[in-house]
């Protein structure tokens, strides 16, 4: 008889401690109810380039906007590999305008990400004239997104300025 109980007790510790927890139930949840917003932000400001690749390649979430033209009319790779640095900027600009967040601070919290992206692609050069020319170029490509970037910005006068310009 106290064999039995001792196996029941021990049968149900054992079931217990593999049930899942309240916090892992929870933390499922708050993955699956995260809105696009919310998902925008985690690709873009706390994963990892290679987080944010591998979600790409996935397109997940789907409801995100995941499309780019690379580094639109600069080269994806001059001599350094900017390619994934350019789709992340993208995928920030179009979910950010698609989520009508697109202000002239969020375009520089974007833009300055850019800039670390293509800075963590430089620190892996060995060389450290190959680093310097490679940040060089990382600063071409920052300058070029943050002038003429901003003519998507509404509001402000630098982009009633470009439209003029162009119209």
């Amino acid at each position: 008889m106290k064999s039995a109980l001792i196996l029941s007790i021990c049968s149900m510790c054992a079931l217990t401690l593999s049930a899942p927890t309240a916090a892992g139930d929870l933390s499922t949840l708050t993955i699956s109810a995260e809105t696009p917003q919310q998902a925008t932000d985690r690709l873009l400001f706390s994963s990892t380039m290679a987080q944010f690749t591998a979600a790409r390649k996935a397109k997940d979430p789907p409801s995100l906007n995941w499309e780019s033209d690379g580094c639109s009319h600069s080269p994806d790779k001059p001599g350094f590999n900017f390619l994934r640095s350019c789709y992340r900027h993208d995928f920030g600009y179009r979910n950010y305008k698609a989520q009508d967040r697109f202000t002239r601070d969020n375009k520089k919290k974007i833009d300055k990400l850019f800039r670390n992206d293509l800075y963590n692609e430089c620190a892996k050069e060995e060389d450290d004239l190959r680093k310097t020319e490679c940040r060089e170029i990382a600063d071409v490509y920052y300058w070029a997104v943050s002038i003429f970037g901003r003519r998507n910005v509404e509001g402000t006068e630098h982009t009633k300025a470009v439209r003029f310009a162009y119209d």
